[in-house]
């Protein structure tokens, strides 16, 4: 097998008498290129060395800012630490305070129950008093009227119109007052 670029250049090297070194600094431009060299180091190096320093410079600037970010974030941390555990701590104040609020209410709220309770039944008491009491005046009227009637159907005989007749009318006149 045969490499195409290999043959062509065994037959370069082999059109030009071989393959060798020259060390005449005139004709190889050794001398111009240590020129070309230098002042590109010489140049180069107040260039390079300008974008190296301030990109030193920019890197450092930016640690700086960094750092103070930092210390910023750091004291932004602490406050909002404290603001948490103050917030926790009227929570819990609050938290305790609607507690014994709950239980003032409770406790309110079941003695307006016994006090509504002890009026509810003072007032059915009464009631009761009143209702006792109107039966007990319609039973006297009642029984007065029905002995009234019996002492008169007794005494209509016994007596004489103008007797009766007055016995009537204090008996009208006592049912009045009754």
């Amino acid at each position: 097998m045969s490499y195409p670029i290999v043959n062509a250049t065994a037959s370069l090297l082999a059109s030009h008498s071989g393959f060798g070194l020259n060390f005449d600094p005139f004709e190889t431009n050794i001398i111009n290129l240590a020129i070309v060299i230098a002042g590109l180091v010489w140049f180069l190096r107040g260039f390079l060395g300008g974008i190296l320093d301030r990109r030193r410079l920019a890197i450092l600037g930016e640690l700086k800012e960094a750092e103070v970010r930092l210390a910023e974030a750091t004291t932004a941390l602490a406050a909002a630490q404290k603001g948490v555990a103050e917030a926790q701590q009227r929570a819990e104040t609050i938290r305790t305070d609607g507690l014994a609020r709950a239980e003032a209410i409770r406790q309110e709220s079941e003695k307006r129950t016994v006090e509504e309770m002890a009026r509810l039944k003072q007032d059915s008491a009464d009631d009761l008093d009143a209702e006792a009491a109107r039966v007990s005046g319609q039973l006297r009227r009642e029984a007065a009227r029905l002995a009234i009637e019996k002492a008169l159907a007794s005494l209509s005989g016994k007596l004489d119109p103008e007797a009766q007749a007055k016995l009537i009318d204090q008996s009208i006149q006592s049912l009045g007052k009754a």
